[in-house]
C-alpha cells in the first residue's frame, strides 16, 4: 500500500511545481511550451481524481474495521500506541488526498487563466497591428 502514496505524493509535488512555475512572473520566454506541456498533462493528472477516492475508501475501511483502543484497560502499551499510530498515518494519508486534489483544480483554473490571458493578449495585439 505504501507504493499508491508514493505516487499520490509525487504526482501533488509535480502539480505544485507545474503551479509554481506558470505563476512565477518572468518566465514569459518559456511560458508558451510550459502551458502546452502542462494543458497537455491535465487529461493524464485526471485520474488523481478517482484514484484519491479509492483510496480514501480504503481509509474508510481500516477506521472502521480497526480494533477499537480507547480504554487503556483493554489494550496493552504497545497495542495502544500501535493504535494511535494507525490513527496518525490515516490522517496524514487523508492530508495527502486533500492536497492532491486542491493542487490539481488549482492547476486547472491557473492553467485555463493563463490560456484566456494570452488568447486575449493575443487579440489585443492584433488590434494594435491594425491600427
Amino acid at each position: 500500500m505504501a507504493l499508491e502514496w508514493v505516487v499520490l505524493g509525487y504526482a501533488a509535488a509535480a502539480e505544485a511545481v507545474m503551479i509554481l512555475l506558470l505563476t512565477l512572473p518572468g518566465l514569459t520566454p518559456i511560458r508558451k511550451g510550459l502551458i502546452s506541456v502542462t494543458t497537455s498533462l491535465l487529461k493524464p493528472f485526471l485520474s488523481i481524481v478517482p484514484f484519491c477516492l479509492f483510496l480514501l475508501a480504503d481509509i474508510y475501511w481500516k477506521y472502521e474495521t480497526r480494533p477499537s483502543c480507547n480504554d487503556s484497560d483493554n489494550c496493552s502499551p504497545s497495542e495502544f500506541l500501535r493504535h494511535q499510530k494507525s490513527i496518525m498515518k490515516s490522517q496524514r494519508n487523508a492530508l495527502l488526498i486533500a492536497t492532491a486534489l486542491v493542487f490539481y483544480w488549482i492547476l486547472y483554473s491557473v492553467t485555463k487563466l493563463v490560456v484566456k490571458v494570452d488568447v486575449l493578449s493575443a487579440r489585443i495585439e492584433k488590434l494594435k497591428n491594425k491600427e
